[in-house]
């Protein structure tokens, strides 16, 4: 072929390249055979480390756990405030009460007179575990692979490499034994400690197991009894507490008091498994609607549907505005909805971002850097989409987080700490200083409602409007809560004995400093910020940035003088954040949660009498009192409470922030077909660069072909 038909040839084929694939997305990172399927799309930026229910304590895991293991409670999807209903249980169960020679007591027993605490659970008849190698019989009964070795285990890489499954029904004793898993001396359960306080004969239990042959393989906990649990058939059982512990029922929601099948325990426990990765921290197993079908954090997490999942009917009713926002549609329908979820690995955000445009993922958080882009804020402050996110029919959603950031104080440091008027003078001021409001408009694009408190809003106990104020830190005008005056910061230093910042004494300028873990670049503008806070008072304050574990250090030997921590809720309780600040939770003498080293006899008389109560008039009145008690003395800076928001694609349906629930999955829905429809048009291969290319190139080699063509005709004459 002469060069001039090599080159109408190339783009001849290429205008019919282009024109072939113009109707198709370019950059689709999915297959097209799954162009229509009934998948959702999802990201996660850190590998999950436990895949264990009773080990793991982190929400990117339970992202996973959540959807496979099965506790016996969960958390009503729609309604608020969050309430508790049955999972596996037929009933949420109500404790009953008795004294110490073993009398049923009332209800309303005094906690004092309260020896045992008793929790009856009947869990329902049908539930199967999913299809998993541990169940796998011999057509003679017995388990296939329950005598497998490192030589048996040579062909084997994953668990999708064992041939044959099996299941089998979930009985009462799976959710005993995975308590009797609290204690094992191999498993670290981070709330061993916990449950040894309230579950009777677990720490009995712990010191037992603690006295096993170390080197044993397998510790079959079926041959151990632990007091606090009888199993009363096959599908009833009883856990006893020490005391009244009205809380314990949300634990019941949580993985930790997930079902464990004895097989599933010994399977993994096997010689040579754990080098192959095959464990339970690595493959779950399960009676959810959902169950790991690939486990390669390096790349994806896939959940597929569960094919012996019993069904599960969608919630028929909710909280008022529901209906309207049409998440009652799926009402009495069975779930789950999806087939199979995929989660990509995602570690830098706007790639994520811009597939999420693209829709490839159904759903977003924002980051900063995109914020602007995706959010506006209307002349009364409430977020907006802008409108290129309208143009895509993309919805938002927002909910306060039942989380806290604080700065706290250590009470044990002799300027900064204590209970004396002076130390508690300075706090205040500083607390009035510090302006959090500032600090969410700059830092967390507005994402945040400062804090008036320890508990935050959607906890039972928080007040809403000009009661719920914190009267040292707000006054109350035109409708909304405002810091008050610098000025008045001023004269609580004065009083305090710091007038502009300066010992009166001494006549020293004040230093304090802030001990954080946080370093380099990116901390320093909060940094600075932070400064200039402190500055309105004259006080200078140093920042100590130092490593990780050496600002832990500090803090458990209570070098530190100030700092700053956060928590989430674990259950919608306010003790699950009063004990932020309970005594004999300090860092320095107990090692506990409570950072700032607060101590108050009226403070932890108080928890000691809230803790034990049921919700209601009597609970919020004390409830009140302790709010008082610590805003008075300030151990912390109170913050803010951080405002979720979260962009989803109008084919995701069922979409309601639930901040307690992990079993989310199950409710979602997705419309497929408009997905794959709005990804064709979003993602139209844009062709005229590509001609244009071809074009300039064509005249590029033309003069070559000319030059050619001469040199060929001087050859022939």
């Amino acid at each position: 072929m002469s060069l001039s038909g090599k080159v109408i040839a190339t783009l001849s084929l290429a205008i019919v390249l282009c024109t072939a694939c113009s109707d198709s997305a370019w950059n689709n990172p999915y297959p097209d055979s799954d162009a229509n399927s009934n998948i959702y799309y999802d990201t996660f930026s850190e590998r999950p480390k436990h895949l264990d229910p009773v080990s793991s304590y982190s929400a990117n895991e339970y992202v996973f756990l959540g959807q496979v293991y099965e506790p016996p409670l969960q958390y009503h999807f729609l309604k608020r405030p969050y309430e508790l209903v049955p999972l596996t249980a037929e009933q949420v169960p109500v404790a009953s009460y008795y004294d110490a020679e073993g009398n049923l007591l009332a209800d309303d027993a005094e906690p004092d007179v309260i020896h045992r605490a008793v929790y009856r659970i009947s869990i329902k008849p049908g539930i199967r575990y999913q299809p998993h190698p541990a169940f796998a019989k011999s057509a003679d009964g017995n388990y296939l692979y329950h005598d497998l070795n490192p030589r048996k285990l040579e062909d084997i890489h994953a668990l999708s490499d064992f041939n044959s499954a099996g299941s089998r029904e979930l009985t009462a004793q799976d959710y005993a034994y995975q308590i009797k898993r609290m204690a094992h001396p191999k498993v670290h359960s981070p709330i061993a400690g916990l449950m040894e306080k309230y579950i009777l004969g677990l720490d009995e239990l712990a010191k037992t197991l603690s006295e096993v042959d170390a080197d044993k393989q397998f510790i079959n906990l079926n041959d151990y009894d632990l007091s606090g649990v009888n199993v009363i058939d096959e599908y009833t059982f009883e856990i006893t507490l020490k005391e009244k512990y009205p809380q314990f029922r949300y634990w019941l929601s949580m993985s930790f008091f997930a079902p464990m099948p004895w097989e599933a325990d010994y399977f993994y426990s096997q010689s040579g498994m754990e080098d192959k990765n095959i464990t339970l921290d690595w493959y779950p197993v399960g009676t959810g609607p959902f169950m790991l079908s690939e486990n390669n954090p390096n790349r994806r997490m896939v959940l597929e549907r569960n094919p012996n999942f019993r069904g599960e009917l969608y919630p028929a009713e909710g909280e008022a505005g529901d209906k309207q926002a049409g998440l009652l549609e799926d009402a009495g329908k069975p779930m789950p909805f999806i087939d199979k979820a995929i989660y990509s690995l995602e570690k830098e955000s706007i790639p994520a971002w811009n597939k999420f445009l693209q829709g490839y993922y159904d759903t977003s958080g924002i980051v900063s850097d995109s914020f602007d882009q995706a959010v506006t804020f209307n002349t009364q402050g409430d977020a907006e989409l802008t409108e290129e996110m309208q143009s895509k029919d993309i919805r938002l959603l927002t909910a306060v987080q039942t989380s806290t950031f604080y700065m706290g104080f250590n009470m044990a440091d002799d300027v900064i700490g204590g209970d004396s008027e002076r130390a508690r003078l300075l706090r205040r001021a500083i607390a009035i200083a510090v302006d959090y409001e500032e600090y969410i408009s700059i830092f967390a694009n507005g994402r945040g409602q400062p804090s008036q408190g320890p508990i935050p809003p959607g906890i039972f106990g928080y007040i809403e409007g000009e009661p719920g104020i914190n009267p040292y830190v707000y006054d109350w005008n035109n409708g909304k809560a405002v810091r008050k005056d610098i000025r008045i910061a001023k004269t609580l230093m004065e009083q305090a004995g710091y007038p502009n910042g300066r010992n009166k004494d001494t006549g020293q300028p004040l230093v304090l400093n802030l001990d954080s873990p946080a370093a380099g670049p990116g901390s320093k503008a909060s940094f600075d910020w932070l400064r200039k806070q402190y500055a309105k008072l004259g006080i200078n304050l140093v920042i100590r940035a130092t490593d990780y574990n050496r600002f832990q250090e500090k803090m458990r030997k209570g070098t530190a003088q100030i700092f700053q921590w956060g928590w989430n809720a674990d259950y919608p309780d306010p003790e699950n954040f009063f004990f932020l600040l309970y005594g004999p939770n300090s860092k320095i003498e107990h090692n506990g949660e409570n950072a700032a080293n607060y101590q108050n006899e009226e403070f932890d008389r108080l928890f000691n009498q809230m803790k034990s109560m049921d919700n209601g008039p009597e609970r919020q009145e004390v409830i009140n009192q302790m709010v008082e008690v610590v805003r008075r003395d300030s151990p912390w800076l109170w913050g803010f409470h951080p405002v979720g928001f979260s962009l989803h694609h109008d084919w995701y349906k069922n979409a309601k922030p639930n901040l307690m629930a992990n079993n989310k999955l199950k409710y979602k829905r997705i419309d497929p077909e408009l997905r794959s429809t709005k990804q064709q048009h979003w993602n139209k291969p844009i062709l005229w660069p590509i001609v244009i290319a071809f074009v300039l190139l064509a005249l590029l080699l033309a003069p070559a072909y000319f030059s050619y063509r001469r040199k060929e005709t001087r050859s022939v004459l």
